[in-house]
Order: structure tokens, then C-alpha cells, then sequence
């Protein structure tokens, strides 16, 4: 049985700030959250005459409090709990795959608005089959922005474009869709080197992307959906539109290169650099 929104909980401000924002997703959703603690094995377990607390009341009481919290938040939503002694990256996809979402924390490089993800949640956002919500424990982000998501006209995107429509829907927001052309270092040149191609480029391109969100909009008649076309870097170009973001999302290839699974670089830079949660959304 699915088991709704999964929260990792570590004790962190950020894992906190992702159980809150999963609460408010659920009851968007009209399903419930689910909290799980991964309880590590400690080193010291393993040296002899050593003694040190046991850690399990710890979790229990950091999964209690959390619930409770959200009950009190949301007195009609469902919060249920589960204390996992093992590996995180595998307990973690684990509890993943029982769910719709995975919300994680995402911590926050000093005093910047940036993201430095931990190597367990880039991991897990990596490997997981359901799309992950990244969120920061200082989220300065309005409740009532647009949804703003990335897209790449030359990929399969209606698995991105599915969730991004959906979760603009559900917030009765304005969804804007972002596609960034990096043109041939040459175009970049100016006039007096070659000639600039990118007031020919951008229209076409537009329409392309005009094609593409036809049919969506279509099927969402009441959704504002707005297609941009930027010249430039993907992942700068959709952090810049993101600024006033509620969500942003982005897609995750689910095909392994040769050096393992990778978010993307897109993804990446999104990760560390934007305000708001950002939403991973595999596809093929």
C-alpha cells in the first residue's frame, strides 16, 4: 500500500522544514505523510567496553514530536512513523518506493541563497523512482508563486510537464515554462566576428515550445501556463526565473552513464542555487 508523502527525518532544521512542507503537499493532495528515521550504526558498537547511549529513544521521540507537530498543524491529516535500523541510501530509496513523493531536507550554504545538498540526499534523489522534493529550512519562497519548471525540447518531457502542471493546478498557481537554448560558442561572437543568429533562433524555438505546451493546456483550460525562451546557461537561466518561484521543477534522467547514476547537471545547479524547493522528476 502506498504510503503517501515519505519524509526523511534526521533531527535538522532542513529535515524539519521538508516535514512541514510535505504536511502542506499532503493535504494538497488529500493523502497523508509518512516519517522515517534511519538509525545508523554507530562505530562504537563495534569497539568492545565502550559505552555510549542507546540512540533508538532518541529517533522515537524526533518521530513523536515531529508527528505530533503535524497534527496539530493539521489536525485531519494522516502522519504515521517508521524508525529504519540500517544503511541511509538504501532505507531511504526503500521507503521511497512505498510512496508518491520523497521530501528531503536541503542545507543551506552559509548565509547565501544556495543550496550544499548532502551526499546522502544527492545520492537518493539520484536513484529513486519517484520524483524527490529538495527543501531548505530557510525557505524564502512565497507560498502563492508560480510554479516554474525546465524543460528540454531535444528530451521526453511529459513526465516533467505532468507533475509540473499538477502541482501548479493544485496550488491554483501560474506555471511557467522555461526552455534555455545554449547556442555554439561562435553565435556568441557578435556581429563583427559572425553573424548573430539568435533573433532568428528564439521564434523558432518559441513555437516549438508553443507546439509542446498546446496539449497541456488543453488539458488544464484554467491553468495560466506561460512558455519562456532563454539564450544562455539551463541551469542559470532557471534560477533566475525561479526567483519568485513556490516550487521549481526539473527533470532526472533515469538512464545510468558510465559513471553511475547523476542528477544532471541542470539539476545540480538548480539544487544549489535556488530559493525555493526544487522537485527532481525522473523520466526516461
Amino acid at each position: 500500500m502506498r504510503q503517501g508523502i515519505v519524509v526523511g527525518l534526521d533531527g535538522t532544521e532542513q529535515a524539519n522544514a521538508a516535514a512541514r512542507w510535505a504536511a502542506e503537499e499532503a493535504v494538497l493532495r488529500g493523502t497523508g505523510v509518512h516519517l522515517v528515521h534511519v538509525q545508523e550504526a554507530s562505530p562504537d558498537a563495534l569497539l568492545p567496553f565502550v559505552s555510549r547511549e542507546p540512540d533508538e529513544p532518541w529517533a522515537e521521540d524526533l518521530l513523536a514530536r515531529t508527528a505530533a507537530g503535524l497534527r496539530e498543524r493539521h489536525p485531519d491529516l494522516s502522519v504515521t512513523t517508521r524508525l529504519m535500523p540500517s544503511e541511509p541510501v538504501p532505507s531511504l530509496v526503500a521507503a521511497a518506493d512505498e510512496g508518491d513523493l520523497l521530501v528531503l531536507g536541503s542545507r543551506a550554504l552559509g548565509g547565501t541563497a544556495g543550496y550544499l545538498v548532502g551526499s546522502v540526499g544527492m545520492t537518493v534523489a539520484g536513484l529513486v523512482d519517484r520524483p524527490v522534493v529538495l527543501v531548505r529550512a530557510l525557505d524564502l519562497s512565497p507560498a502563492q508563486g508560480p510554479v516554474v519548471v525546465g524543460v528540454d525540447l531535444r528530451q521526453p518531457v511529459d513526465t516533467v510537464l505532468a507533475f509540473a502542471f499538477e502541482e501548479a493546478a493544485r496550488r491554483h498557481a501560474r506555471l511557467q515554462v522555461v526552455h534555455a537554448q545554449q547556442l555554439p560558442v561562435y553565435a556568441t561572437l557578435g556581429p563583427s566576428m559572425v553573424p548573430d543568429i539568435r533573433p532568428t533562433v528564439a521564434p523558432e524555438i518559441r513555437r516549438s515550445l508553443d507546439d509542446l505546451l498546446e496539449p497541456w493546456r488543453a488539458q488544464f483550460p484554467d491553468l495560466a501556463a506561460t512558455g519562456r525562451v532563454a539564450i544562455g546557461s539551463a541551469g542559470q537561466e532557471l534560477v533566475n526565473s525561479a526567483e519568485d518561484a513556490a516550487l521549481v521543477v526539473v527533470g532526472r534522467r533515469t538512464r545510468e552513464s558510465t559513471l553511475g547514476t547523476r542528477i544532471g547537471s541542470v539539476a545540480h545547479a538548480v539544487l544549489h542555487h535556488s530559493r525555493s524547493p526544487v522537485a527532481l522528476v525522473p523520466h526516461g
